[in-house]
């Protein structure tokens, strides 16, 4: 049984085609999205409906609620444990996703350094002492490559880093998994790209529809389940800008606007994350998408 990855930045299309492909070889999806993990976060993360799912088992969407948070280890555990039942079912895996340290974290052996209870106090004083800025300035000295691909508003993240650089004397991202420590070396990853312009224009329409689906009262609705308490939840692109629009902090102009730039950032960052990995095979906006998945995967049988 195999095991597929379906990649790429936010917007250009990985859920359809995750979809159309496990329909067509028969297979069930885990999710790879740290943000669909959670219940009720569904409009603006453009989490596929129940409708849109079909008849595809989907897995690891809406597992936990806005005030928990999820580490890369616990996603590894559930992810390959989702993996194992579904190959033992004679069904293909098929991971879909914009997140890549989730899917890092199920290929590859990835090492999780212990955290050290002092070092992170120390760093989360800091952080609101000072602000998230001095401490990810640290970070682009010490790991150019690691502020790359964090950001800067993921406060969590940039102390876990600084954290990790501390108690190892190495580099974050020298904790990251090299491509031949691969826990499924027979993995087929393929990689959705689209030109700048197009993908501005596509994540520019799927937040003026987010506002149209009532991303606004969905936050409303979340806001009142704890979300304002959460560490990871609250940062979520659109939840974010709609939760300070709700504070009286911007206009509703402004968090839509600020809603596609920290997005069109974020999509930046998703792509210089993926590129670095030469096991993609990368399908451009004019290759048939379906068709050459399928071809390749059948090449491979």
């Amino acid at each position: 049984m195999k095991t597929i990855v379906i990649c790429g930045a936010t917007a250009t299309g990985k859920s359809d085609l995750a979809v159309a492909l496990a329909r067509e070889i028969g297979a069930e999806i885990i999710n790879a999205d740290s943000m669909q993990l959670y219940r009720g976060m569904d409009i603006g993360t453009a989490k596929l409906t129940l409708e849109e799912r079909g008849s595809i088992e989907h897995h690891l969407l809406d597992v936990l609620n806005v005030t928990e948070d999820a580490t890369v280890a616990w996603y590894q555990e559930q992810a390959r444990k989702k993996i194992t039942e579904i190959h033992a079912r004679n069904s293909h895996a098929v991971i879909v996703g914009g997140t890549g340290l989730y899917i890092k974290a199920i290929l590859d052996d990835l090492n999780f350094p212990d955290t050290d209870p002092a070092v992170r106090e120390r760093l989360n004083q800091e952080a609101e002492e000072f602000g998230v800025a001095r401490l990810f300035q640290r970070l682009q000295l010490l790991d150019p490559a690691a502020a790359a691909a964090i950001d800067i508003q993921n406060v969590r993240r940039v102390i876990r880093a600084l954290e990790v650089i501390e108690i190892t004397g190495q580099p974050f991202t020298a904790n990251l998994p090299r491509e031949d420590s691969a826990k499924y070396p027979d993995a087929l990853q393929f990689g959705l790209v689209m030109d700048r312009e197009k993908l501005t224009e596509r994540i520019d329409a799927r937040v003026d529809l987010m506002w149209r689906k009532g991303l606004v009262a969905e936050v409303d609705s979340l806001i009142t389940a704890g979300i304002t308490n959460a560490t990871t939840a609250r940062r979520a692109l659109g939840y974010a800008q709609v939760i300070s629009m709700r504070a009286g902090e911007i206009t509703e102009d402004q968090a839509m606007e600020e809603t596609k730039r920290a997005t069109r950032q974020y999509a930046r960052r998703q792509e210089t994350w993926f590129s670095r990995d030469e096991r993609i095979k990368w399908i451009s906006p004019i290759q048939p998408r379906l068709e050459t998945v399928l071809q390749k995967i059948n090449s491979t049988t």
